[in-house]
């Protein structure tokens, strides 16, 4: 069953001729404590259904919708409806009244205006859509009467509507909902070229618009996702970009999708350019640059579709294609049979030119073939790395859920003193991907600093992930070669806390970097390297900890120690010095 709360109220503005403030506003920041569902102990390992479909108008032939708004879409609404939250971009302003606004700055051959009554909000709600963004190149066409009038239905509207606002902050503040416990943020923009001089095309610090996502503007879309992710488990970014009628992103795409997930977005979806680009994995979020048309006045490229992507622990962990067809004289239609087959690997095939992956960054905690050692995998590229991209954020209540088997009640740290970072690092093959730490709040900046000259120093780490995803089980996390840092846990053979306990301690390759108690070896697979000469100028293979070497470097200059200078050496182990 689909869940939906109350689209938000838009306040309702006098339309001024001000000029923008330069100022920047940072969106409003939730707090956790008080999210929809937190506490609540909902079932967030369940996954979440996330539904897009591209851009909607009710031009031409379509206005006959607008008459039965009951009634939706047709077929199609089975598509949108059975997510648990759905997502379109209406392209028109949202009016009855209004003149055309002049668009000066667009080919005079290229200039449309669109408009629809409030009766299309009705519509998409009726076939199953839950938020609508209005952040593109027709939201202002009919100028400050129909910009008002926009933002009046979006008041009343039955959907939430965002990318719109009385000024930038309340533009790019997001849709916000709790599905199956896991805190979900919407919100969007409009990247593509402007078509005229009014003020309204985008929003200032102190006057009405809608969210853009260009120029001197993108920085507070970064810096509003980067606001969200500090309180949301989920951050969904709905762009209007790209460059029409082109099938691969353009630059400007590709660059402020890697900025968007950098800044902790975890799906970034798109349209504007009419037809289909492709979609994949940027590391750990997930890029759809093009959905193209959805509900449309003609059929001249009917290839169209909705797009499903699967979240669960507050992450995108796979993606399905719902094809469909836009007629000449109607809303778009599932595809169906080989029809369908077809259309899907069409759709998957757009993805070579995206640079986009098949599936989210980094092994599965099985771990790719090949021996423990790694020596049977590549030497890695020469290539410099991406720039190094970090972030800190808070434990979530989709996150605590996840961690239950690493954190309880009576542990030494409560959840507000800890904190989650996502860190690059370069793998045994010699390629960037994207790891996950929890450590107190009061080392994670320091942390990340270590990780930074790591990668820099392209000293590779198998694997780095959570801990609770192998069941707070040390020896299991062990045994797969992962990087970890917090784990309420005691000592081995003993009662007192671990460092891991206080989130002051990390343990890195530990097949490569093994302790070694009264002869034992964990892990197991380990003792092939127990008895390397360890000291300064030893050579050893890839992944193993020397002295000297850039880990202990790293280390020492935040004050932490090696556990490998034990009697018993624990080879893998760091921890606060303090």
């Amino acid at each position: 069953m689909r869940r939906r709360t109350a689209a938000a109220s838009l306040l309702l503005m006098a339309v001024t001729a001000c000029d923008a403030d330069p100022r920047e506003s940072t969106p409003v920041e939730r707090d956790p404590a008080a999210a929809p569902g937190a506490g609540t102990g909902a079932d967030t390992a369940r996954p979440i259904t996330l539904a897009f479909a591209g851009d909607v108008h009710f031009e031409g032939h379509l206005t006959e919708l607008l008459e039965r708004p009951a009634r939706g879409l047709g077929p199609i609404d089975r598509a949108l409806g059975r997510a648990h939250l759905t997502v379109v971009n209406l392209e028109s302003a949202v009016t009855t009244r209004g003149t055309p606004d002049p668009k000066g700055l667009e080919d005079p051959a290229e200039r449309y205006w669109f408009r629809t009554s409030p009766a299309a909000l009705d519509v998409l709600d009726a076939a199953g859509v839950d938020v609508v963004s209005v952040a593109n190149n027709h939201a202002v066409d009919y100028g400050p009467v129909g910009f008002s009038d926009t933002m009046r239905a979006a008041a009343d509207a039955p959907v939430a509507v965002v990318g719109i606002g009385e000024d930038r902050r309340s533009a790019l503040t997001p849709y916000r909902t709790t599905i199956r416990g896991t805190d979900v943020a919407v919100l969007a923009a409009d990247s593509s070229p402007r078509e005229g001089t009014n003020r309204l095309w985008k929003a200032g610090a102190t006057t009405p618009g809608i969210a853009t996502a260009r120029d001197d503007r993108t920085e507070a879309l970064i810096d509003a996702v980067r606001a969200a992710a500090r309180v949301d488990d989920v951050v969904v970014v709905y762009l209007h970009w790209g460059t029409e009628y082109e099938t691969c992103p353009d630059q400007a795409q590709r660059t402020l999708a890697r900025d968007l997930a950098d800044a902790g977005a975890d799906a970034v979806v798109g349209t504007h350019t009419h037809v289909l680009q492709g979609a994949g994995w940027l590391d750990d979020t997930y890029v759809a640059y093009g959905l193209g048309g959805f509900l449309w006045y003609h059929g001249h490229r009917p290839e169209t579709g909705v797009l499903e992507l699967t979240v669960r622990d507050g992450r995108v962990v796979g993606d399905t294609w719902v094809p469909a067809s836009i007629p000449h004289d109607g809303p778009p239609t599932p595809v169906l049979g080989r029809a369908a087959d077809q259309a899907r690997a069409e759709w998957r095939a757009l993805r070579a030119c995206t640079g986009l992956t098949a599936r989210p960054d980094g092994p599965s905690p099985a771990g790719p073939s090949g021996g423990p050692d790694g020596t049977d995998d590549p030497d890695g590229s020469d290539e410099p790395a991406p720039a190094y991209a970090s972030s800190v954020r808070r434990i979530g209540p989709a996150l605590r859920d996840r961690m239950r088997s690493s954190h309880g009640p009576e542990c030494p740290v409560p959840w507000e003193r800890l904190r989650y970072l996502r860190v690059p690092f370069v793998g045994f093959d010699g390629e960037p991907h994207r790891g996950e730490l929890v450590v107190r709040a009061a080392y994670a900046r320091d942390v990340l600093t270590v990780f930074e000259r790591l990668y820099d120093a392209r000293w590779p780490i198998r694997r780095m992930r959570l801990v609770s995803d192998y069941g707070g089980d040390d020896d299991r996390s062990m045994a797969a070669n992962n990087t970890s840092g917090y784990n309420c846990r005691t000592v081995a053979g003993e009662t007192r806390w671990s460092d891991h306990a206080y989130g002051a301690a990390i343990d890195l390759n530990p097949v490569q970097n093994p302790y070694v108690l009264d002869g034992s070896v964990l892990p197991p697979a380990g003792r092939p390297f127990a008895d390397l000469d360890r000291s300064a100028r030893a050579e050893v293979p890839r992944g193993v900890i020397r002295a000297g070497d850039p880990v202990v470097r790293a280390f020492a200059q935040i004050g932490w120690e090696w556990g490998g200078a034990w009697s018993d050496p624990d080879y893998q182990h760091f921890y606060a010095g303090d």
